[in-house]
């Protein structure tokens, strides 16, 4: 909605139950009776002109843990709560604003600059808040406080549904008329403890703060740095090397235990006059064996400049990526590793994005047959299916002399004279209409290997709509 504003009733929809249901939807929407959980074909009835898309779920997970990292400005505890907020314990920082109103008008102003529209709850408990945050009048800004030992009168008047209650407990309570937080608090414990078990009771306490709930801040996610300071200074390359060596080992562990693999790996070394250089290492494939990546840093430790010695060394995993477990049997071989291991190092001279493989497309046009992708961002993929045999070189069509749907007898191609010995075709491959390409507009092609009797083995075709013979590759 911020990046295409839609004008009208919007919702977004997933997929629950073989049912398209309402995941989210505007204030539009909700003003023509349509709430989050309905039948999207009873939304539809309802409101022939809604619009609507697919939710992307896991956008949003990632985008509320941006959000949380951006609410750490406001205190050291935030956490998660639920697919759409966050909880913020600001127990000790709202003097830092100056007052709540203060802190929450400022939370409400940045978020507001960033296009998104926000509820706030602010109480002595958890479940307080939340309750004013879903179900309380707010204000100008969007916020609800409750001032310190007015829970009670705050949350009184709520619905019932503001005590975080199960969908049957609180559809239950409000056929029974209890339909207000007070209504509950008036009835005897033993009865509800009966009659709903322990969870509508425990959700009340929690509300009230005769239960303590705690806030599950969000993990820092893990940092994988290590660093050594040195007693002594050094500067022979086999002693960087060896320093080298115990962080790689202490990293690897770490990766190992997170089961992540480093793919650009930062060393920085210092020296006494506090002048560092790096050596940056990208891997072709993510990797946690120190030994098979030790020798890789060699190379670039011994163009280092100890100047007067270095006596702090530092090696960062800038990049990792998962790498689970795997499963070794009898017949595993090293030979892919060894693979990995030559395109790393060719990758430290030339950049690994100039080592490419060639992979298979599926395309039965020959020059789309196949594409071309970096071999440390890619996997082998195979085998190769050809149902013809095609040139080992292919080129851009040559035209040469010819005429009548057979290979030419004799006919000039680079300023050779070749004759035909033996002709093998023809293979007749038609364009792909659905795509736009200058080089096909002449229509079908009808394809021969021509064997010439100077030894050459040419890839020829023929256009029979536009008469024509060109040569496009040449076999082994």
């Amino acid at each position: 909605m911020r990046v295409r504003p839609v004008d009208g009733p919007f919702a977004l929809t997933i997929t629950q139950a073989n049912a398209s249901r309402i995941y989210c939807l505007n204030r539009v929407a909700e003003a023509q009776g349509l709430h989050r959980g309905m039948p999207f074909s009873d939304a539809r009835a309802f409101c022939p002109d809604l619009q609507s898309r697919p939710a992307d779920q896991q956008g949003d997970a990632v985008f509320l843990r941006t959000l949380a990292r951006w609410a750490g400005r406001y205190c050291p505890w935030v956490g998660l709560e639920g697919g759409d907020g966050l909880v913020l314990d600001v127990t000790g920082s709202t003097h830092l604003w100056g007052s709540e109103d203060a802190l929450l008008a400022d939370i409400a102003a940045r978020l507001a600059r960033a296009g998104l529209t926000v509820r706030i709850g602010l109480a002595d408990t958890r479940g307080a808040a939340w309750a004013l945050a879903h179900h309380g009048e707010q204000d100008k800004i969007g916020a609800q406080i409750a001032a310190p030992g007015y829970t009670v009168d705050r949350i009184g008047p709520l619905p019932v549904a503001a005590l975080r209650l199960e969908d049957k407990a609180n559809v239950a309570l409000q056929r029974l008329g209890i339909r207000t937080i007070f209504d509950l608090m008036d009835l005897p414990r033993a009865a509800v403890s009966r009659r709903f078990g322990r969870d509508v009771l425990m959700r009340l306490d929690q509300a009230l703060g005769d239960q303590p709930e705690q806030i599950s801040p969000l993990s820092d996610p893990p940092h994988y740095g290590v660093r050594m300071t040195l007693p002594e200074p050094i500067g022979l390359s086999r002693d960087v090397l060896a320093g080298a060596e115990r962080l790689l080992v202490r990293l690897c562990d770490k990766l190992k235990d997170q089961e992540m693999g480093a793919r650009i790996l930062c060393l920085t070394l210092q020296r006494v006059d506090q002048d560092s250089q790096q050596v940056e290492l990208r891997l072709a494939r993510p990797l946690r064996d120190a030994a098979r990546i030790l020798p890789l840093f060699q190379r670039g430790i011994e163009q280092v400049e100890a100047g007067f010695g270095i006596d702090l060394i530092r090696l960062e995993a800038t990049q990792v990526e998962p790498l689970p477990v795997k499963q070794m049997n009898h017949v595993s071989r090293g030979d892919k590793d060894a693979l990995d291991d030559l395109i790393s190092r060719l990758g430290t001279r030339i950049g690994l994005e100039n080592i490419q493989r060639f992979l298979p497309a599926d395309s039965h046009i020959p020059e789309r047959s196949f594409k071309i992708a970096p071999a440390a961002w890619s996997e082998p993929e195979g085998p190769w299916v050809m149902l013809r045999p095609r040139p080992l070189r292919l080129f851009p069509p040559e035209p040469i002399a010819g005429v009548g749907p057979r290979p030419p007898a004799r006919f000039r191609w680079r300023r050779m004279s070749l004759g035909t010995g033996r002709a093998t075709g023809p293979e007749r491959i038609a364009p792909e209409w659905w795509l736009e390409d200058e080089s096909w507009r002449s229509g079908l092609r009808d394809y021969w290997l021509v064997e010439t009797r100077q030894g050459r083995r040419l890839w020829l075709y023929y256009t029979p709509q536009n008469p024509g013979w060109f040569v496009q590759g040449e076999f082994a």
